[in-house]
């Protein structure tokens, strides 16, 4: 009988850790190809807060995060796109944005090597958007 019983408990401290394992958790995949982590859909933003460069490669817009001076950042994917569009609204309407997130991969990168309890990233996040959609808010001017 002590025998089958060392026997069965062998068996389950093999087994066990076996039948028990989850995996590893998967990271997300940063940049404008990697793993969406959620969407915004008309998003109402003054068209000033917007930032192009003059060629129109280039553009973000900030969203204060809620700490102290500390504003989320966000780097559009695919400024060329909306270039246009963003050029045609008037200045002084109001727009409304939806697209995509992604973690901007040098963020990723330099939270990861100051180490979790980095002060000012936990305090700030760097986004990339994709752009799905860019136009003239329907509530008007500022």
């Amino acid at each position: 009988m002590g025998y089958k019983i060392r026997k069965l408990l062998v068996v389950l401290i093999i087994l066990l850790p076996v039948v028990s394992y989850t995996g590893c958790k998967k990271q997300a995949k940063c940049g404008c190809s990697g793993d969406i982590l959620y969407s915004i859909t008309d998003q109402i933003f003054d068209h000033s807060s917007i930032v192009y460069n003059a060629s129109g490669t280039n553009a973000y817009f900030f969203v204060y995060s809620g700490l102290g001076a500390y504003q989320d950042t966000y780097y559009f994917c695919n400024p060329s796109e909306m270039f246009a569009t963003y050029n045609s609204i008037n200045s002084r309407d109001q727009v409304k944005l939806s697209g995509d997130l992604y973690w901007d991969c040098s963020y990723v990168q330099s939270a990861s090597q100051s180490g979790s309890s980095s002060y000012e990233s936990s305090y700030y996040k760097v986004y990339n958007i994709k752009v799905t959609k860019i136009e003239s808010s329907l509530y008007g001017k500022k």
